[in-house]
């Protein structure tokens, strides 16, 4: 362990230093103001494939130019918007087909039953934890109405009429449902399912699928979208990794995932097992998580030009950036979630 004793420098002391590391600044007005809207520090990771391995002073390759670094991230940008594009589609329809499975499936003539059915216990496997999930919904309403009493005091100390009020009031029991349903009913007293799951986030969504006691109902869920259950369920744990990544502006581009994602076992998803000469995992790669939009967006959205913007981003608006370190095989282009030959 070591003291750390780096100084914050100016832009024009960032802007010298990349100089005297050998990275070419053709327009230095421009690249300052990259510097100011973007950091030295978020671009530092993107500067590292053109800088010389292993080079404890991060001296640059020669030749390379401060474009080069800057097109690359806007790359992994644009990668990003375009993941997440696909990745809220896909959120949105488990969400939904969770709530149309469970909810239909479990209406009996007990009231309530159906919309509430995530209520029982029983239909959730021993090792999920029930108790935190429903916490977590009565948290949401609790906070969402605390909102709500907050607003009304505010409402009711205002000089406005009382019609005026009472429309303001209304607004804002309305904004959303969670203080909706707590303002309004007393039983059950957590909301319907078909708001819950649209309350909690995308990784407890993913740990609720998982959770749910019985094979049929998470082969019932995962039949939607055309993938047995156990690699469904992967996915969503990989798929909210990356999501995580896309909410935080997280590198994209060469990351190599913690866990590689199961996949279908049918020939599209024979992937090799390295690409030569990098070495790169493809199925540990951002290539393999884009196979799986691919194939979710044409379960939900069949006429999406998803891929197409894709092959787009990789082929035309950027073509210069290397794809082996995203798991690209050097025939990706026959593949055919990409060659369109399914549609």
């Amino acid at each position: 362990m070591s003291e750390f004793i780096k100084p914050a420098k100016t832009i024009d002391e960032q802007i010298a230093l990349l100089q005297q590391r050998g990275l070419t600044i053709r327009e230095l007005e421009r690249a300052k103001r990259y510097l100011e809207v973007i950091s030295f520090f978020r671009l530092s990771i993107y500067m590292r494939p053109f800088q010389i391995p292993q080079d404890n002073t991060h001296k640059f390759k020669v030749g390379t130019e401060f474009k080069s670094v800057v097109d690359l991230y806007a790359f992994d940008r644009e990668l990003r918007l375009l993941i997440m594009d696909a990745i809220e589609r896909v959120e949105v329809a488990v969400r939904a087909t969770i709530n149309n499975h469970m909810s239909i499936k479990y209406q009996t003539e007990q009231p309530n039953s159906g919309s509430h059915w995530y209520l029982n216990e029983s239909l959730f496997r021993g090792s999920y934890n029930h108790k935190r999930m429903l916490s977590d919904v009565e948290n949401c309403q609790s906070k969402a109405h605390q909102e709500l009493q907050r607003d009304i005091y505010k409402i009711n100390k205002s000089n406005a009429s009382q019609a005026v009020k009472e429309i303001h009031l209304q607004n804002r029991m309305r904004e959303n449902y969670p203080r909706f349903y707590q303002h309004t009913y007393t039983s059950p007293r957590l909301m319907p399912s078909w708001a819950m799951v649209e309350e909690l986030t995308f990784g407890s969504i993913s740990h609720l699928y998982q959770g749910l006691a019985k094979d049929n109902d998470r082969k019932g869920i995962s039949k939607r979208f055309d993938v047995p259950h156990q690699v469904f369920q992967s996915w969503l744990h990989t798929l909210n990794f990356v999501r995580n990544c896309c909410a935080h502006h997280s590198r994209l581009w060469n990351r190599e995932l913690s866990i590689s994602p199961k996949v279908p076992n049918s020939a599209e998803w024979a992937l090799p097992e390295r690409l030569e000469p990098s070495m790169v995992q493809p199925n540990r790669r951002i290539y393999v998580v884009l196979l799986m939009l691919a194939h979710l967006m044409r379960q939900i959205s069949p006429d999406s030009q998803w891929h197409n913007k894709v092959k787009a981003l990789v082929t035309v608006m950027y073509p210069d950036i290397p794809l082996a370190p995203m798991g690209f095989p050097d025939d990706w282009r026959t593949h055919v979630f990409w060659s369109g030959e399914n549609e």
